[in-house]
């Protein structure tokens, strides 16, 4: 108990110098701007456009009739539900988070690293970016899908209609995807705007196709009912089947469905572009995610009510009765075409334009924000290898560099060229930061930082945490392998900051927590009554300016190398402005956690030698942790010193005794009062510390003569020797 309370003042004296010196280090060393140049966008622009595009991708059109193949209506609309529903808490919680102060830009890195600390938010930056890259690779393969699918019914062909096909065109539409994200913001708007008017105008037409039903026996044959009750009977139940080399239950379709509604934070990733973060990035989230899961839900519901689950594609046996005779190898209807929903459509070409818009829309927005997000990381240098990245480019700041790492890991994962394989590997890594958002709103809201005082009302603290624990939960059902690999991954990135210790202190609610619990452990020990077995050297060192007397503290730091603290302290007879003292205490501090001395610095200003010890014997220190010894300097000018000088030396002696502190007294042999600055000899000055300390007993209530306190300073040096 003893040794945890001694850690915990250890965190209010790096908190307590980090405050006093707060103002001083914005104002000498200020953090770099985050944001990027020229371009501010409204939330719907902004926002709302960003979340629709990102949350309209590739599931949209290729998967959600697949997904009600396999787990029915009932269930899809269930797993649709659940999936908002964590996107809903992490959109109140992300919304907490963005009206708790000046949001820059960096995305969801940014909102983290400045609410729960540098290494949480630098370790979910990074699982972020990397998500949302693999994410623009699934849905440029989603896109090749489509157009291979479209060649191959024209009967044209690349090399194969294969994977080799979807790997080329790829490859090159994610290059040129990145220039048109390399070019500015307002062309990658413009395209936005184009890309969105086409898919709604896509859901519109497969909507009207599917009240319409089939214009012919032939659509029937293929699998195409029109709206019916048998239908929806039929559909309603899952049927989980093998497929894409895999067993399906509820948790595998689960897993491919979730990215398609990881878009929330589509306009916090560029929150930097934002006029006004804080309003926009809850509005807009909110409402896009309300279109968006209505879109989905009836676009599975028609789906359901519509088609069947397996047809040979044969009129004949449409009229016979035997349409789904054809199982397992059927190669029509929901479970086994892709394309089911362009023949659902009214105008069938209109559905590819709108696959095409929602999966390239998507991947564009992934491939715009993951530089920025890598540019922020830069900037607050935290990992010295994205340093490189954090160069901005041209007006408006663009970060090419990032544009160029974005494209080469979206391209690797390109080559795997199977949508379901990628799917499963993204979810883990979204609900992975998912809930490390949630749970960082919990943390600020327990914690009740004062710094804690976000606008946005429609949070609460404790369904914060149900988001973070269901996210966890969903991961290990998933793959506890894959869940495993995600925690291991996240606990590198994390240790690797705590190692190198970034100067990045944000006021983030881990240093509010940790303050509020030192100081609960300080009160609660201050109440209860010590014990001899609890004692542990605690000196007042009177040092001066602690780098003219290194010895002292070096003595100090012997005492008190197992698990205690020393108060450095230094009194002068000047009187300093506000702002002289303040960087004469920032300075002071920096040069004792440099050479790892655990101090806390005073300076008493405004008075002599005797009063000064005086003041510090009485007030240094809170509660039991008060100063117990007093160390200080052997005297060696004792002979041509002043009187005074002598009288005062002796009388805080004196005075110590008498508050019961122990004294410790220090010489050191002339030759070594040099103080050496290399290494080796500061080793040896240590030993000679050790060898030359000298610990005197006195006990006197009178006052101290001049000629006694020569005879005691000269005695002192006897024993010395």
């Amino acid at each position: 108990m003893h040794r945890e309370l001694i850690e915990k003042v250890t965190i209010l004296q790096a908190m307590s110098n980090h405050s006093s010196g707060h103002m001083l280090i914005t104002k000498a060393n200020p953090t770099p701007e985050l944001t990027t140049y020229g371009i501010k966008l409204g939330w719907i622009q902004g926002v709302l456009i960003p979340c629709l595009l990102n949350i309209w991708g590739v599931m949209l059109f290729l998967r959600i009739a697949w997904i009600v193949a396999q787990a029915g209506m009932g269930l899809t609309i269930v797993i649709i539900s659940i999936a908002s529903m964590v996107c809903v808490i992490t959109t109140l919680s992300l919304s907490a988070i963005c009206t708790n102060g000046v949001v820059q830009g960096g995305g969801v890195y940014y909102l983290v690293s400045r609410s729960l600390g540098a290494e949480l938010g630098a370790s979910v930056g990074i699982i972020f970016a990397f998500a949302n890259a693999v994410a623009a690779s699934m849905n440029t393969i989603g896109f090749c899908e489509s157009l291979n699918e479209l060649l191959k019914s024209h009967g044209f062909k690349i090399l194969g209609n294969g994977i080799d096909d979807t790997r080329i065109v790829g490859a090159i539409a994610l290059f040129v995807m990145c220039f048109i994200c390399a070019i500015g913001m307002d062309w990658e708007s413009r395209a936005q705007n184009f890309l969105i008017i086409i898919i709604v105008f896509a859901i519109i037409n497969y909507i009207i196709g599917a009240f319409m039903g089939p214009s012919s026996d032939s659509e029937k044959a293929h699998g195409f009912s029109g709206i019916n009750k048998y239908t929806f009977q039929q559909n309603w139940l899952p049927d989980f089947r093998y497929s894409e080399s895999q067993n399906h239950n509820l948790i595998s379709v689960f897993a491919i469905y979730f990215p398609a509604v990881t878009g929330v934070q589509a306009g916090a990733n560029i929150c930097g572009d934002l006029k006004n973060p804080a309003t926009a990035i809850p509005k807009g989230t909110l409402t896009a995610l309300v279109i968006s899961v209505s879109s989905y839900v009836v676009m599975a519901t028609l789906a359901g009510a519509s088609a069947e689950r397996d047809a040979s594609g044969n009129v004949s046996d449409f009229f016979n009765g035997t349409l789904a005779a054809c199982k397992p190898d059927c190669a029509y209807g929901l479970h086994n075409s892709y394309e089911i929903m362009h023949l659902i459509a009214l105008w069938s070409p209109l559905i590819y334009g709108g696959c095409w818009a929602a999966t390239l829309s998507t991947a564009l927005t992934n491939l715009l924000s993951v530089p920025r997000l890598i540019q922020a990381l830069g900037v607050d240098r935290i990992y010295p290898g994205l340093i490189f990245f954090s160069k901005p480019y041209g007006r408006h700041g663009e970060p090419y560099r990032g544009y160029v790492l974005t494209f080469c890991i979206s391209l690797l994962f390109l080559l795997i060229a199977d949508l379901n394989t990628i799917a499963p590997l993204i979810t883990n890594f979204y609900l992975a930061s998912y809930a490390l958002i949630n749970f960082c709103t919990f943390h600020a809201g327990f914690t009740k930082a004062i710094s804690w005082r976000p606008t946005f009302r429609y949070y609460n603290t404790w369904l914060s945490l149900f988001g973070f624990i269901i996210c966890i939960v969903i991961m290990i059902l998933m793959s506890w392998l894959m869940a495993l690999i995600t925690v291991l991954v996240f606990f590198t990135l994390y240790l690797l900051v705590v190692y190198r210790k970034p100067d990045a202190r944000w006021g983030s609610s881990t240093d509010a927590y940790k303050y509020r619990e030192a100081v609960s452990a300080l009160l609660a020990m201050s109440a209860r009554a010590g014990h001899v077995k609890e004692y542990s050297p605690r000196p007042l060192v009177l040092c001066g300016a602690p780098a003219a007397r290194r010895a002292l503290l070096d003595l100090a730091a012997m005492l008190t190398a197992d698990g205690s603290f020393m108060i450095a302290a230094n009194i002068t007879d000047d009187t300093l402005s506000n702002d002289d003292s303040l960087k004469q205490r920032h300075k002071m501090v920096e040069w004792l956690h440099s050479h790892r001395y655990r101090a806390f610095y005073l300076c008493i200003e405004g008075m002599n030698l005797e009063n000064g010890a005086r003041t510090l014997m009485q007030c240094a220190g809170l509660g039991r942790f008060s100063p117990n010894i007093v160390l200080l300097g052997y005297k060696t000018d004792w002979c041509e010193s002043p009187g005074q000088d002598l009288v005062s030396y002796v009388e805080i002696i004196r005075l110590a005794f008498e508050r019961q502190f122990a004294v410790c007294i220090f010489r050191m042999p002339r030759h070594l009062r040099e103080w050496p600055a290399a290494a080796s000899a500061q080793a040896e000055s240590r030993d000679a510390a050790e060898a030359r300390a000298v610990f005197a007993v006195m006990h006197s209530s009178s006052d101290f003569q001049l000629d006694e306190a020569g005879r005691i300073i000269q005695s002192f040096e006897i024993i010395a020797h």
